[in-house]
């Protein structure tokens, strides 16, 4: 997420993945996942749910048939996700949106200079008293080619793993909430008079997701530690940067993927419903009071 500065659009810059590595079976894939036997790089389609995390076919192989399988709380996804589907298709929205809004503004460097994007960005003073849709519709707005061109880059990197290990729908919760999270942790602790926006706060989330999402599965999460660290740091040196919406989407993110892969065995669907839905109503409840502060103190 980001906020306006003099001269020129700000950018939220998100921070890379380290070199591509690939699948060592599929060379033409790249992946973000490793076996935890042989720690070679998998992608999807050659991780098998096993005694401990997630084995390469040949590990598997190699393992003792004897043993009984291990349930985990994250299952593999059914064949049917073995290709992402939310990830591009939020990648398509993000794009529509900005292109209205250049239509708009009748520049695609300017097209922050619109009343359209005026009344979809995050601005808390004006959401408190009755723009209650400022809090989502400032996900999918970007300041210029540049900012929504990072963002959706690493939407793209972060978020295709992360869907086909989670699933689309626990995928989609993340990515929604991760959202709301960093609008709700602007509302409550931002400026209410600076507007707010970008999809950077849910891509935050995302990588708060794939940490927690490593260390269930016992993989290493030095590489996942690093470019969180590297992007929080970038987030605090960088003017024009919003710092609460990163850091809210981050914490949201992390909090929703922690419930849903370690959700106990026995009911463990319902448990994630329940849990997903219990986020949702404290980050609203969130919202609720502060709108109400903030509208009063405008009175």
């Amino acid at each position: 997420m980001a906020v306006p500065q003099q001269p020129g659009p700000p950018v939220g810059p998100i921070g890379e993945p380290a070199a591509p590595v690939v699948c060592v079976r599929h060379p033409d894939r790249q992946t973000a996942l490793r076996c935890s036997r042989c720690e070679r790089p998998a992608c999807p389609d050659c991780l098998r749910e096993a005694a401990v995390g997630y084995q390469c076919v040949d590990c598997v192989k190699e393992g003792q048939r004897g043993t009984r399988r291990w349930q985990s709380s994250m299952p593999a996804p059914a064949r049917s996700t073995r290709r992402p589907v939310v990830v591009p298709t939020l990648v398509g929205l993000n794009v529509a949106v900005y292109a209205l809004t250049a239509i708009a503004a009748g520049s695609p460097i300017n097209n922050y200079n619109s009343q359209l994007f005026a009344e979809l960005v995050l601005w808390p003073s004006y959401t408190a008293t009755g723009s209650w849709w400022q809090v989502v519709t400032s996900g999918f707005l970007h300041y210029g080619p540049l900012h929504i061109a990072m963002n959706m880059f690493a939407l793209w990197v972060i978020g295709r793993d992360l869907e086909l290990v989670l699933g689309r729908w626990r995928f989609t919760a993340i990515y929604l909430l991760s959202l709301l999270g960093g609008s709700a942790s602007v509302m409550l602790f931002g400026n209410p008079d600076g507007p707010v926006a970008g999809a950077s706060g849910a891509v935050f989330g995302l990588m708060g997701a794939v940490l927690v999402v490593a260390i269930r599965l016992k993989l290493n999460p030095s590489s996942v530690i690093g470019m969180i660290a590297i992007n929080l740091v970038l987030s605090f040196a960088i003017p024009g940067i919003s710092v609460l919406g990163h850091l809210g989407g981050l914490v949201t993110g992390a909090l929703v993927a922690a419930l849903m892969v370690y959700a106990p065995r026995d009911r463990r669907l319902v448990w994630q419903l329940g849990a997903t839905a219990a986020v949702l109503v404290v980050l609203v409840a969130l919202l609720t009071v502060r709108s109400a502060q903030l509208a009063s103190a405008l009175v």
